[in-house]
Formats: C-alpha cells, structure tokens, sequence
C-alpha cells in the first residue's frame, strides 16, 4: 500500500511540476511586453450601485486620466444612497460623462450584467475599458497602457486588478497571495494561447466582442460572471493580449474580515462552475494534484518510507514553485508575499475545500 501511495505521491508531484515549468514560467519568465501608445476613441465603464463613498475617491482619478479620446459611461444600477446624485454632479462637470440611469427591472433585479448591458449599448466609442466603483487606477495612464495592447487582431485585453495593502494584516497578505496566484494563472494561460477569465476590475474589449457571442445572454441568469464567464465565452488565442504593466493596474478596497472574503470566495467559485470543459478540468486538476500531493508526502513521512526521497522531491517542490511564484508577484508588484507561499497555500487549500462544501448546501449571494 505504501509503495502505491509513493507512486502516486510522484505521479502528483510531477503534475504540479509541469504546471510550474511549462504554464506558470510563461507569465512569471517572461519580459514585459511595451506597445506603441494609442489614441484610439475609449469609453471606460463604471458600474455603480451604492457607491457614493468608493465613487468619492476614484471619479477625480477617472476624469483626470492622461488620454486624448475617452467618455465616461457611468452606470448608476438603481442605487439607493447618494450615488446617483455624485454622479448627476460630475455629469454636469464634464462633457465627456455620459450617466446611465438604470431603474429595477423585475426579470432583471440586482443583475450586474442587465445594467453594464445598458451601458455598453450607451457607450458610442467602439473599445471599451471596465471597472469596478471600488477601483483605483494606478497611475494616470491606465487608459494609455491597457488600450495601447489593442491592435487589428487584439480585440481583448485581460489587466491587473489588485488589493491595497494593508500594514499589519496576515489576512490582507492572504488576500493579495490568492489574488497574485490567479492572476499568474489566468496569464499563464492566456499566453499559452488558453485564455479562460478576466477580472472585471481591469478588463478591456471592442464591443464587436460583445455582440459576437450576444452578449452576457448565454449566462444572464448566473448572477455573478460579467468578466470571467464573457472571457471564457469570447476570448481565444488570436484576439487576446495582456497587459501587466504596473501603470496599468488597478487596486481595489480587499475584505477586512475573514467572513466577507469567505462570502467573497464562495461567489467566485460559484461562478467557475459554468466555465467551458477543459478550463474547468485544468482548473481542478491543479487543485486536487496540489492537495494529493502534500498529503501524501505526510501520510508517506509519517511511515518513513522512503523518507529522503519523499523530504528531497517535497523540499525541490517548494523551491521551485517559490522561484516560479515569486517571478510572478514581482511582475505584478507583490513580491513582498511570496515569503509566506508554504503557509498560504496551506490556508487556501482548507479555505477552497470549506467552499466547496458550503456552496453545496447553501447558495451563494450576488449584486447588492
């Protein structure tokens, strides 16, 4: 039985070993890519509902955006608070503001994709740039650097969205770990020619895209998917390109309490259930290989067999995905995590399994 456990401790081993060489090198290894400034006509999209504090901190960096041609389409989702009335503001401000009043729709109500929808078909420029109300723009070029990968082939382009940072949070360390992680996978694949999500966050496309696979209307009723579920759907080798450079990042608000990154984590799972077969298979087979192997080295260790083979493949392991894994955070300016990778892909492992189970039995809640 030990002998069995030992080969599929090396058969997993090396499974997670192709993941880190062949797919995750191509993000982490890779030089930045620079391309040629554009100054094609950009409408950037903000959908908002109940956002007036978020909305206060990130219109002045929107409207002051270092780019010649863009509208501001922002998209007021029925809110109740004083959103709407910061918005009506800046639209009196500013010609190139363009304000979306979307009302309840009851075969719509509380769905992020039926307002960004109303927003998309409002915008008049042919490139689209989205985020979130929570977002802020790292730079004055955000718009310069995410439209400057667009060209006659590219006609998506899947941006960084991170999260602040917060001084003295392990929990916010957690977050920004789980957030680099998926990032470098997402690129990963996407470099292979296997693009399969975006974040809504720092997500951009024409919006022929859009209308080529009609828009969200093949997942209108998931509630949750305006970004990765339209990218699984419309992205492919030929039309997608990346862009990671830290001028064009995003940064978001993260969860302050394990209980909302908890709720926050059960959405995105949710979500990746409907992502197409292979996406979901590569998705699962690096999870279930990572899990398998670390417990069957304990479970190897704790019998001593083959003890220093077990320690010296487990010990290669970690060091090489530290390598991997650390190349990839510098590249998105997150480097300062990397230190605590063994422990936090312990903590994601029992996280994501808990998930699991909770989405089973109860469902996951959505837009406000």
């Amino acid at each position: 039985m030990l002998f069995i456990l030992f080969i599929a401790f090396l058969v997993f081993f090396v499974i997670q070993f192709i993941y880190q060489s062949v797919v995750f090198s191509r993000f982490s290894f890779v030089q930045p890519k620079k391309d040629t400034p554009k100054s094609i006509p950009v409408s950037v999209l903000v959908c908002a509902k109940n956002e007036y504090e978020n909305l206060k901190k990130i219109l002045p960096i929107l409207v002051s955006q270092n780019y010649p041609n863009y509208e501001l389409v922002l998209i007021d989702d029925a809110s109740s608070d004083e959103t709407l009335d910061l918005l009506e503001e800046y639209e009196k401000q500013y010609s190139f503001i363009k304000l979306v009043k979307v009302k309840n729709n009851e075969a719509f109500w509380g769905n992020k994709k039926f307002a960004l929808t109303l927003g998309i078909k409002a915008s008049k420029n042919e490139y689209l740039l989205f985020t979130d109300a929570d977002c802020c723009p790292n730079s004055e070029n955000w718009i310069t650097e995410m439209t400057s990968h667009f060209s006659f082939k590219k006609t998506i382009v899947l941006g960084y969205g991170g999260y602040e940072k917060i001084k003295g949070s392990f929990l916010n360390k957690i977050i920004r770990y789980e957030t680099v992680l998926t990032a470098i996978q997402y690129f990963s694949w996407a470099k292979i020619g296997k693009p399969y999500m975006g974040v809504g966050r720092n997500l951009a496309y024409k919006k022929s895209e859009f209308f080529n696979v009609n828009g969200f209307i093949n997942h209108i009723r998931v509630r949750s998917g305006d970004d990765d579920l339209f990218i699984n759907e419309a992205a492919n080798k030929a039309n997608t390109a990346l862009c990671y450079n830290p001028e064009g990042f995003t940064y978001s608000k993260p969860k302050t309490t394990y209980k909302d990154w908890f709720l926050q984590k059960r959405r995105h799972v949710s979500t990746a259930k409907h992502y197409k077969g292979f996406d979901k298979f590569q998705l699962a087979l690096f999870f279930i290989s990572q899990v398998l192997c670390i417990t069957l080295a304990i479970i190897l260790l704790s019998f001593q067999y083959n003890w220093i083979i077990v320690a010296s493949v487990l010990g290669f392991r970690y060091i090489f995905n530290w390598i991997v894994l650390g190349y990839g955070a510098a590249k998105l300016n997150e480097k300062d995590i990397i230190v605590w990778y063994p422990i936090f892909e312990i903590i994601l492992i029992f996280t994501q399994i808990r998930v699991f189970f909770t989405n089973l039995i109860f469902k996951p809640v959505h837009w406000k």
